[in-house]
């Protein structure tokens, strides 16, 4: 397969491809997917450098593992669960919520090739407008903190990567309305601790 050609074959295709040894596909596949799978490392770990590590990891594991992914489920599903399963160990192993700080959903996460989530552009509000922004989003990222795993990944999948409702059930080995009744739950808890922490009604 000519490297020329990569970009219009599909994931599975390419999957394809890397069973039988082909590392030019593999490589195209880190390439396209490596950006939204640091981001959900992201999220999950609040660490860029662990998150940098586990997607690593990540894929490291996926190669070797190549053989084991049969195009059941999406391969962006498969990596995802690869991902999120990485997150945890790396939570428990290094205890990264005592040394977490605060930062905002929308804060650029900084790479190699730059930013790679940059603020969008504003109209110029005032100081105070954009300190209390700034206070809300990092309450909402503390409140997700501070959710237990299993609500946390729901919210991370759905609501900040979009993830439909059956790649996360897929990506969580959940059913559907399992996955529904966490973010549920999930958003109401979050609502609630925004509420408290910002001192709204």
């Amino acid at each position: 397969m000519g490297t020329e050609r990569l970009d219009t074959r599909d994931d599975a295709t390419l999957a394809d491809a890397c069973r039988a040894g082909d590392t030019a596909a593999f490589e195209y596949l880190v390439r396209r997917h490596q950006r939204m799978l640091l981001n959900v490392a992201f999220r999950m770990t609040g660490v860029y450098e662990d998150a940098c590590d586990v997607v690593q990891e990540a894929f490291i594991m996926a190669w070797r593992k190549i053989a084991d992914f049969r195009g059941e489920a999406r391969f962006t599903t498969w990596m995802t669960a690869i991902v999120l399963n990485l997150s945890r160990n790396r939570l428990k192993q290094l205890h990264v919520a005592e040394r977490r700080t605060a930062y905002s959903l929308d804060a650029p996460i900084p790479g190699s090739a730059g930013e790679m989530m940059p603020d969008p552009p504003s109209d110029a509000p005032s100081v105070l407008h954009q300190m209390e922004e700034a206070e809300i989003r990092q309450a909402v990222q503390r409140c997700i903190d501070a959710l237990t795993m299993e609500f946390r990944e729901v919210l991370v999948l759905r609501d900040m990567q979009g993830m439909p409702y059956d790649q996360v059930g897929a990506a969580l080995n959940l059913r559907e309305g399992t996955v529904k009744s966490r973010l549920f739950r999930a958003r109401d808890a979050v609502r609630d601790c925004v509420r408290k922490s910002v001192g709204t009604p």
